[in-house]
């Protein structure tokens, strides 16, 4: 199949998907941008694409590393396709750590249809587009073509499920095909070269080992610390995806079971199944308040059901223990760098596989504990509330394991100032 009748269908498909799109809760938001009803988005002489959250602190690294050229300044736009992600980007976007004459927006992802997409890379004119992990959408892809826009796949990462679901695509690697990728494993790399060729490849260091490495002990102003009781032990439910709810309110259910006055954080992905999980736990007779209303200190015993953003990271950091979820299914797991690098050690499920680039090092160590199920996970957080390392000791083991994985950020700005500078 030809590349234009293969964007001409894909185009038709977003046009006839946009009016259900649009209905879905997760997407109404922001829908005036994703459309592009409010306009396109501006200009910059970089675009940043960013899933969702673990992508956004991604973007937010990258940033920290991009260095201006001359006296105008650079100007970049960060998207994302879901509103945790927007606000990590726009906590970035004003982060007074930034370097000088770094001017960042963050927007919504408009919808890949390529005549969605074509207005919408016009209108910003990037230079350089810069795709995070596994990003590779064919309209955004197809309009940077046409416009010279070079694009860089950084710290990307294939699944096997995936490569053979591109391969089976005619013209998948015609239409997607970024001018360059650093894959963030080998086993990536392999995968990458196999669709796309070797010539267009590199290795790069995770830049998620660059956050672990430079992990700050934490400060002692956590704006959180007024919500927790101060004689009674807090474990943090992380992440917690759909599918394994059940699990997650077994393991809930357990540890109020064995420790009668911890407090849990129980922290969604998706804000949407907020409600849904208050409801599960009044259903199931278990003690539960939101976050957002809470006015003082939560009562031993308590689930506090997380609907704000932006503060996991702050509930790690006083956290006594901490599940990580995404890994109760097959699911692939979410990131459980974060709770290490606040000192705590976490616990996951057996499921994950996203993360494999960490290796079993880190569990060799017992810096992160592995549950076989709910039943299992209990055990250890149970033992932990009771025997937890000091949050120092963790930490710091974490970051010498990460001192010399680290600089895929660099790496990353080094990449695009190369080609800024048209070399």
């Amino acid at each position: 199949m030809s590349r234009p009748l293969l964007e001409f269908c894909y185009d038709l498909a977003w046009k006839l998907a946009v009016p259900l799109l649009s209905r879905n809760a997760r997407l109404r938001e922001g829908l005036e941008e994703r459309t592009l009803r409010s306009g396109p988005p501006p200009r910059a002489r970089i675009w940043i694409q960013a899933a969702s959250g673990g992508e956004a602190y991604l973007a937010w690294d990258v940033l920290r590393c991009l260095t201006p050229a001359g006296e105008g300044g650079l100007d970049v736009l960060c998207t994302t396709n879901t509103r945790q992600g927007l606000g990590i980007l726009k906590q970035a976007a004003v982060d007074p750590g930034l370097p000088e004459g770094l001017r960042v927006q963050a927007r919504y992802f408009p919808f890949d249809a390529p005549s969605i997409m074509e207005r919408a890379v016009a209108a910003v004119s990037p230079e350089v587009a810069v795709l995070l992990e596994s990003e590779m959408w064919p309209g955004f892809l197809a309009a940077c073509r046409r416009h010279g826009t070079r694009v860089l796949l950084a710290n990307g990462r294939m699944t096997e499920k995936s490569l053979s679901r591109y391969r089976a695509v005619p013209g998948a690697a015609r239409l997607l095909r970024p001018d360059l990728i650093l894959a963030m494993s080998p086993e990536d790399r392999e995968r990458f070269a196999a669709l796309f060729g070797l010539e267009r490849v590199r290795l790069m260091p995770n830049i998620k080992f660059g956050r672990l490495a430079r992990a700050s002990a934490p400060s002692g102003d956590n704006p959180l610390r007024g919500l927790l009781p101060g004689d009674a032990p807090f474990v943090v439910l992380g992440s917690v995806r759909r599918q394994e709810e059940e699990d997650v309110l077994e393991l809930a259910r357990g540890l109020l079971e064995a420790s009668p006055r911890v407090v849990l954080g129980l922290f969604p992905r998706h804000m949407d199944r907020v409600a849904v999980w208050e409801r599960r736990l009044r259903r199931a007779g278990l003690p539960c308040v939101r976050r957002s209303a809470l006015r003082g200190p939560a009562s031993p015993g308590a689930i506090l059901l997380w609907d704000a953003f932006g503060e996991l990271g702050h509930a790690y950091a006083l956290a006594r223990a901490a599940f990580v979820g995404g890994s109760l299914k097959p699911l692939g797991g979410q990131n459980f760098l974060e709770p290490l690098s606040a000192g705590v050690v976490p616990v996951i499920g057996p499921h994950w596989s996203n993360f494999s680039w960490v290796g079993r090092d880190l569990l060799d160590q017992g810096l992160v504990r592995e549950a076989a199920d709910a039943r299992g996970a209990i055990r250890i957080l149970a033992d932990l509330l009771e025997h937890a390392p000091a949050r120092e000791t963790v930490r710091r083991a974490a970051m010498e394991h990460a001192a010399g994985k680290s600089g895929g950020a660099r790496e990353v700005c080094g990449r695009i100032a190369q080609w800024l500078q048209n070399e």
